[in-house]
C-alpha cells in the first residue's frame, strides 16, 4: 500500500477510527512509532503523520509534513461505457484506474438492461482502494447518462468503437470514445455517429465489453 486515504488528510491532527483503524492497527499491526502517509485524493499533497495518541478504538495522528507530489498516469482518455452488469464494471474498475483513465461516463444504451443500477458509492470505494495500492493521487470521475443521444449532446465530438476498417493507432487523436454494451450498438444508435467518428481495433475476434474497455485504456498510453 502506497498510502492511506483520509478525507481530512492535510489537517494538523487526524482521527483514525472504524475500518481504517482496524486495518492499520489490528490487521497490519502498525506500532505507535510508525510513520503514516495519507492522501485525500482531492489535491496532490501526500502528508506524513506520526502517532500522537492511540487507544483501543481510535488513534490521533499529528502532521509532520506535507508535499505537493502528483502521481498520475499520462492518460486523459474519457470513456463512455454503455452499461453492462455492475459486477463486471466493478471488477474492471481497478484496472482502468491503474491505467490512469480520467473519466468514465456510464450510459444506458438500447442493449443495456434497464434493471442494472450502479452503486456509485461502492464504485468510489473500489477506486480509493485501487489508488492506495497503485499510488494514484487523483480520483477518477464518474457520470451517468440515460441515452447515447443525451451523452452526445454534451460530448458531440465523441468517437464510437465498433466494427470498422479505420483502426485505432498511435496517430489517432481521441479524447472521448464510446464502447457499447454486450451486443454493441443498435442500428438507431449507429445512425448517431458520422462515418469518420467510428473506429475499430486491429483485431478479428469479438471482444467482451470489459475487454474492449481495457484494450482502449491500454492502447491510449501509447498514443
Amino acid at each position: 500500500m502506497q498510502f492511506s486515504y483520509h478525507p481530512q488528510s492535510g489537517q494538523n491532527l487526524l482521527e483514525i477510527d472504524g475500518e481504517l483503524y482496524n486495518y492499520l492497527f489490528k490487521v497490519r499491526r502498525q506500532k505507535a512509532n510508525t510513520t503514516f502517509f495519507f492522501r485525500n485524493l482531492k489535491d496532490d499533497f501526500i502528508c506524513e503523520y506520526d502517532v500522537e495518541n492511540i487507544s483501543k478504538r481510535n488513534a490521533f495522528l499529528k502532521l509532520i509534513k506535507s508535499e505537493n507530489k502528483p502521481q498520475k498516469a499520462n492518460n486523459n482518455l474519457h470513456i463512455g461505457w454503455c452499461i453492462v452488469d455492475p459486477k463486471t464494471i466493478e471488477k474492471t474498475l481497478p484496472y482502468l484506474n491503474e491505467l490512469g483513465i480520467k473519466k468514465i461516463s456510464f450510459i444506458y444504451s438500447d442493449f443495456s438492461q434497464k434493471s442494472f443500477k450502479l452503486n456509485i458509492e461502492r464504485m468510489e470505494k473500489i477506486i480509493i482502494n485501487s489508488c492506495m495500492q497503485c499510488g494514484r493521487s487523483d480520483m477518477m470521475i464518474f457520470e451517468e447518462y440515460k441515452t447515447i443521444k443525451e451523452f452526445l449532446n454534451i460530448y458531440p465530438h465523441s468517437y464510437a468503437l465498433d466494427f470498422s476498417s479505420k483502426h485505432i493507432n498511435t496517430t489517432t487523436q481521441i479524447d472521448t470514445i464510446i464502447i457499447g454494451s454486450e451486443g454493441g450498438f443498435s442500428e438507431n444508435e449507429r445512425k448517431l455517429f458520422s462515418e469518420d467518428k467510428v473506429v475499430g481495433l486491429n483485431h478479428s475476434l469479438i471482444l467482451r465489453s470489459e475487454t474492449a474497455v481495457i484494450s482502449l485504456a491500454s492502447s491510449s498510453l501509447f498514443c
